[in-house]
């Protein structure tokens, strides 16, 4: 391998693997429900969606609120449906304690063929609603400790591995809580090498967070900004970029696809595409729901958010790029 090639895996994978001549081996992987793959085989990809969300609370949630049978029976057509299109890997954001259910997930990935993608970590936005009571008085360390231990050993004796880091801020400077649950994060990202997803929202805590990690010795790669469309200021894109960051743009529906659309355009023309992730952050089975609900299906970004890029000039590498090279890169883990 050259030194340009592993100089660029190691920026990819958070900049932390030492760089030891043209022959130095890197082995990646990416970790799904069902196990270790290579990066390229993930394929086309969905990096932030959403199987079921429990929006109950953290005092109250948990696997009794919903029949796994039902579950499956409801999403598994959704699942199918992007499997047509060409997707290989789903990367499942719903975090412990707002509905993670790591033997549902593994269970649909067998059933449809589509890898699947879970996570450790916490959800502090929404004012801490969905974090569970150790989350207040555990310190960063032993917050760290607990994820690291879901990584190194599965979630809950399932068998299961999370494949990144998912965490949650209030869209507002950073409170105390919050900045321990970032630092927690940036911990076990330096011992695990999983990246953080953080769902932010603006600028001020994105960038706040990079800041955080900065001082930590956390690359910026190793941070994506969750709900970046939120920012309506694009230099601050730039900002975060700069930085290494990825800028991800989701809650793709119909009635926001066209502003979307503006800002991804915006980001290529930028060049900011080496650094832009996109979804529709769409889903999910609701337990408080009769019948789990409606579902907004995975399928709008394929059907009418490609075509229209390609209009605006977007290349068939470009679109690879968003949808297949970034997510590779984003999820990749070494050793």
């Amino acid at each position: 391998m050259g030194k340009a090639l592993a100089g660029t895996m190691a920026v990819a994978l958070g900049g932390n693997i030492p760089i030891i001549g043209k022959e130095t081996a890197i082995k990646a992987h990416v970790m799904t429900v069902q196990g270790k793959i290579k990066p390229k085989k993930m394929g086309k990809t969905l990096i932030h969606e959403h199987i079921l969300v429990d929006f109950i609370g953290a005092s109250e949630t948990g696997y009794h609120r919903w029949e796994k049978d039902k579950v499956i029976e409801k999403m598994t057509p959704y699942l199918l449906e992007i499997k047509e299109q060409g997707y290989s890997t789903l990367v499942d954001c719903t975090p412990a304690f707002l509905g993670r259910d790591p033997v549902l997930l593994k269970t649909l990935s067998e059933n449809t063929g589509i890898n699947i993608i879970t996570n450790t970590g916490l959800y502090g936005a929404y004012d801490n609603k969905y974090l569970p009571d150790f989350a207040f008085h555990e310190t960063a360390e032993q917050l760290a400790d607990r994820w690291t231990g879901e990584v190194e050993n599965g979630i809950e004796g399932t068998g299961v591995y999370p494949g990144f880091i998912k965490m949650s801020v209030n869209q507002a400077a950073l409170s105390d809580l919050h900045k321990k649950l970032i630092r927690a994060a940036g911990l076990t990202h330096l011992r695990t090498g999983l990246t953080i997803a953080s769902h932010t929202g603006t600028a001020v805590p994105a960038l706040e967070q990079l800041e955080i990690l900065e001082s930590m010795g956390v690359k910026g790669s190793a941070f994506v900004w969750v709900h970046a469309q939120n920012e309506n200021d694009h230099e601050m894109y730039r900002q975060a970029a700069a930085k290494g960051a990825w800028i991800s743009i989701e809650g793709i529906r119909q009635e926001s696809m066209l502003e979307r659309i503006e800002k991804i355009v915006w980001l290529k023309e930028a060049g900011l595409l080496s650094n832009t992730l996109v979804s529709h952050d769409g889903g999910w089975y609701d337990p408080e729901k009769p019948g789990g609900g409606t579902i907004n299906g995975f399928t709008l970004i394929a059907d009418e958010v490609v075509p229209e890029l390609q209009k605006r000039g977007f290349s068939d590498n470009e679109v690879d790029t968003l949808f297949k090279e970034n997510p590779a890169k984003v999820f990749s883990i070494e050793g």
